[in-house]
């Protein structure tokens, strides 16, 4: 779990919006971009290189 104050500062890199926290498979969701951001040994990759699209289905591919 991230810290919650670094979950209150962390926008998406890509349009400043607000990120949804998910713990399985741990990530950070950009609703607007629909981009997932992954989460690894609790360090948010913030990259928009990196982000994977979200499925249609609303969850991480």
């Amino acid at each position: 779990m991230l810290d919650p104050k670094l979950l209150a500062i962390l926008v998406c890199p890509k349009c400043k919006g607000d990120l949804d926290y998910r713990d399985q498979p741990e990530s950070l969701d950009c609703a607007a971009c629909r981009l997932c951001y992954r989460v690894e040994d609790g360090i948010p990759i913030m990259l928009i290189d990196e982000a994977e699209p979200i499925s249609e289905d609303g969850g991480a591919p």
